[in-house]
């Protein structure tokens, strides 16, 4: 079981990136499934997370409003939309499957993440 992030790069103070999660092995639409990030030297952070329709949707205060969550079953893959990105969101990105009811707080294991650095 791996999920596998991607879509990550270089972006300046105010800009736009889409991460995708993608999924082997297994079926996301049975699970909620969650994105959140690692900075240097920070705390693991839950950014966002998505119920198993895509009816739900639940995002950390420092990302609400920036950031939305979706996901295409059909396509087995999760997404996640981060608007006026700010220095603070340099991190890498992961994707996981949720542990926790989508409260942000524990994730399943997670594959290589992806790079997001949002500088001038």
């Amino acid at each position: 079981v791996q999920l596998q992030a991607s879509g990550g790069g270089l972006v300046q103070p105010g800009g736009s990136l889409r991460l995708s999660c993608a999924a082997s092995g297994f079926t996301l639409i049975y699970y909620n499934i969650g994105w959140f990030r690692q900075a240097p030297g920070k705390e693991r952070e839950g950014v966002s997370c998505i119920s198993t329709s895509g009816g739900s949707t639940y995002y950390a205060d420092s990302v609400k409003g920036r950031f939305t969550i979706s996901r295409d079953n059909a396509k087995n893959t999760v997404y996640l939309q981060m608007n006026s990105l700010k220095s603070e969101d340099t991190a890498v990105y992961y994707c996981a499957t949720d542990l926790s009811r989508c409260r942000l707080t524990d994730f399943g294991p997670s594959g290589q993440g992806t790079q997001v650095t949002v500088s001038s």
